[in-house]
């Protein structure tokens, strides 16, 4: 096998399961809040029988507590369930500025982890292009996880897409720590000159306005 999709291949695993983990973790997290609330439940009952009054808001307000993380839960197994098909087509059209909307709310605990706040600015109409969707949300993650290293003190990275000649951008951006190109790895690496490659793709870093291009066909080619 070429040496390139060794690469991806063995690379792609990782990726899926950094992702899948951190989405085990939030569906814990949900899990632990529910059984804190069925607790709370519990005293409620206990005080009942021992004829003590209850305050019908306080109910109401755990009631809401525990939908809220229902409904938590099940947009976090929504996500989860668009991530694993993903690998179910090798081409198809796609909307970039929902891909971007996706890959935030999926990475958005392993941003917070290192303190980093995710913004996705929506393109004004939609942008689709026809590519690999899981090797695109690879690529995405790759440029993410760099930008989030080099976002500087605010510490937020900005993401859009703009329409190009045959195809589209996305844009990393209010990335201050690449003016400072000693405090950084190189960018791209090997993973990211394959991925580019098999996706018709290009990165480009703009250390002096902060920003990391991702350029893509609008089509990919075989």
């Amino acid at each position: 096998m070429d040496s390139k999709w060794n690469i991806i291949g063995n690379e792609g695993f990782k990726f899926m399961g950094k992702m899948n983990a951190s989405i085990s973790h939030e569906i814990k997290n949900v899990l632990a809040i529910i059984n804190e609330n069925a607790g709370l439940l519990e005293d409620f009952t206990l005080m009942a029988e021992k004829g003590m009054p209850i305050d019908p808001e306080r109910l109401k307000a755990l009631a809401g507590k525990v939908q809220k993380q229902v409904q938590r839960a099940d947009r976090i197994v929504r996500n989860m369930n668009t991530f694993a098909h993903s690998v179910d087509e090798t081409e198809k059209k796609v909307d970039l500025g929902e891909i971007l909307v996706f890959m935030a709310a999926l990475s958005k605990r392993l941003a917070a982890m290192k303190g980093v706040a995710l913004e996705v600015t929506p393109p004004s109409t939609p942008i689709a292009i026809t590519t690999n969707p899981f090797l695109i949300e690879n690529i995405i993650w790759r440029c993410l996880e760099f930008s989030m290293a080099v976002a500087g003190p605010e510490k937020t990275v900005i993401m859009r897409v703009d329409k190009k000649d045959q195809g589209a951008s996305i844009l990393f951006s209010q990335l201050k720590g690449l003016s400072d190109a000693s405090s950084h790895p190189s960018f791209p690496k090997v993973l990211e000159n394959a991925l580019v490659e098999s996706l018709g793709a290009q990165i480009v870093v703009h250390e002096g306005n902060g920003e990391i291009e991702l350029g893509l066909p609008e089509t990919i080619e075989h």
